[in-house]
């Protein structure tokens, strides 16, 4: 059974839809910057933040009878952008809600009750909001969530039980964030540069993405083929040295997708600059024979926004294919990795029929997605 995307929306420092955030790309536009806020942090930080006009926009269009987080308003913002921009009427009776992230509402520890705290609280909270009766899921599993959580979707609508599936991702920038990753000293003084060999880290951000998936559809945006997951079993934060088991991910993908490495058009890097997942992610992309496909990471735009990255970055996949353009990487200079990647610079047209998104988190998680023209 085929599973189509109907309809995307990205909320992020550069726009609020996806054509906001495609534009912002193409113009070369990037939201990350430097900040100087004693509440988030001792010292000025680089981050890409959602503005506070846009913030207030959010707060009044998420009214509700009972209290809301920020983290709650934002999903539901980019869940409700996402129906709004579909071209096909679904039927919510046949719909479930997903939900991916990886903080939720941290920031509210020792302030409400915990069951208040528990994402499963907030993943039913936003489908009610919605107006999705069925019991909301939740896939909180590092930085690869937002990619399970397509993945999960739509093997859920494969097996029947559902038609359509609402995958939202969120993820909000907060002190607590900021200073795990701070504690690893993992945070670029700078604008990250993905794959560049002067890199220095990451960038943290805020953002949500929302992807409608479908067994029914007219007008599709898209194909979701077949995703994977795998883990390297190495080290806690650390990812492995050899690349071999996110190449095994991107293997079981193309094999459930059937598809040919040979045949993939872009990749979507998780890309996070950090000195040990470029390279892992490089090695990875030999071993698994893709390669010469064109790469690119959207964090060098929108900094790692966690559980919302991988929704955000196959949202925009998804656009790509619909304006038949590669995405380029921001910052990028000279190769940095030991292998040679084909790193796009610049917005560009292409045919891009099969595209393959990676994503790899603490635990040594890794998770995979290949998406195609319909």
């Amino acid at each position: 059974m085929n599973v189509y995307a109907l309809a995307t929306n990205i909320t992020s420092s550069l726009g609020i839809t996806t054509a906001a955030n495609w534009q912002a790309v193409a113009n070369g536009n990037i939201g990350v910057r430097q900040y100087e806020d004693a509440s988030l942090s001792n010292t000025a930080f680089f981050a890409s933040r959602i503005e506070p006009a846009v913030w207030q926009s959010i707060h009044q269009q998420t009214h509700s009878t009972q209290v809301l987080s920020p983290f709650e308003q934002l999903a539901i913002f980019s869940a409700k952008k996402a129906i709004s921009e579909c071209r096909e009427e679904i039927d919510l009776s046949e719909t479930v809600f997903i939900l991916s992230t990886t903080k939720g509402n941290i920031e509210w520890l020792g302030q409400v009750p915990d069951e208040r705290i528990l994402l499963s609280t907030s993943a039913d909270i936003i489908a009610k909001e919605l107006g999705i009766s069925n019991k909301a899921i939740v896939i909180s599993h590092a930085c690869v969530s937002g990619v399970v959580a397509v993945t999960h979707a739509a093997r859920l609508l494969q097996s029947g039980k559902y038609k359509n599936a609402i995958v939202t991702g969120c993820d909000r920038f907060s002190r607590f964030v900021l200073n795990g990753f701070q504690s690893f000293q993992a945070i670029a003084d700078e604008p990250c540069r993905p794959f560049d060999a002067a890199r220095k880290g990451i960038n943290l951000g805020e953002a949500a993405g929302t992807i409608i998936l479908s067994v029914n559809a007219e007008m599709p945006l898209a194909e979701i083929h077949a995703g994977s997951t795998s883990n390297d079993a190495n080290h806690i934060s650390g990812p492995s040295r050899t690349g071999e088991e996110l190449a095994l991910a991107i293997t079981r993908a193309l094999e459930g997708s059937g598809v040919a490495a040979s045949q993939i058009n872009m990749v979507s890097a998780h890309g996070t600059a950090t000195l040990y997942n470029d390279e892992m992610e490089a090695k990875a992309f030999a071993v698994a024979n893709v390669v010469h496909a064109p790469v690119h990471s959207f964090k060098s735009y929108i900094g790692h926004t966690l559980g919302a990255a991988g929704v955000v970055e196959s949202a925009l996949l998804i656009e790509a294919i619909q304006r038949q353009q590669l995405i380029p990487s921001s910052g990028y200079s000279e190769n940095g990795v030991s292998e040679p990647l084909n790193v796009t610079t610049q917005m560009q047209p292409a045919e891009l029929n099969y595209v393959l998104k990676t994503a790899s988190g603490f635990g040594g998680c890794n998770a995979t997605l290949v998406i195609g023209k319909v």
